[in-house]
């Protein structure tokens, strides 16, 4: 038995070891270091370079022309985003705070991305993507309240052409999604949203364990 416990620590640290190797494999540009600085100082928390890195995947893999995102921040996201669109594609970013908007257009810039590349909208995320049109997007991101996580997913639905990606970050909640301790609301709407994507007829989803969890579902044809 001790050495079967010795063998469980030395995969447990192998598997961290492999994580944060895996995480930090794809390596980031100055307008993405930037932005990360600005999100430090607002005490915001940006998705992590293996989430960015998935991200850019996913919306290359898409072949992405219309992406929709929930929650700016300072720009990591979006930078990932846009690096892995369709150089004629626009992301429609959607903040409750305008303050944070204007650093994501100077990081978006400083990436090298004109102006056009980016529509943003500030405001509450449900009163915005009612405006926006049905199935008109290739990815949806949502990086927002997890207490309105349910109706995002009601939205991107609506929103996703056939085919088309809905992606929800942070679904780990740092270990307590799956921690059988009592949990306060919002993390109880994330095992909802869990049982949600997976139980849907509509959608065929993964769990991916990069950064804080990444939850993706496409929208069966």
């Amino acid at each position: 038995m001790r050495q079967l416990r010795g063998q469980e620590r030395t995969i447990t640290g192998n598997r961290q070891t492999s994580w944060a190797f895996a995480d930090a494999f794809v390596a980031e540009d100055e307008a993405l270091r930037w932005a990360r600085d600005r999100a430090r100082e607002t005490g915001l928390r940006s998705v992590s370079a293996g989430t960015g890195a998935a991200l850019r995947l996913l919306a290359a893999t898409a072949g992405a022309k219309a992406v929709a995102e929930i929650g700016t921040g300072t720009g990591v996201s979006g930078i990932h985003l846009l690096y892995g669109m369709r150089p004629d594609g626009v992301l429609t970013t959607v903040d409750t705070e305008p303050e944070r908007q204007q650093f994501a257009r100077q990081a978006f810039r400083a990436a090298g991305f004109a102006g056009n590349r980016a529509r943003f909208i500030p405001g509450r995320a449900l009163d915005v993507l009612p405006r926006l049109a049905d199935g008109g997007y290739d990815l949806v991101f949502c990086d927002g309240d997890r207490m309105e996580c349910l109706d995002y997913l009601a939205e991107s639905l609506r929103l996703l052409r056939p085919g088309g990606l809905v992606v929800f970050e942070g679904v780990f909640a740092d270990g307590r999604t799956v921690d059988s301790a009592a949990q306060p609301a919002e993390i109880q709407r994330l095992r909802e949203l869990l049982r949600a994507v997976r139980e849907s007829n509509a959608l065929l989803p993964s769990l991916l364990p990069v950064g804080d969890g990444l939850l993706c579902a496409v929208k069966r044809g």
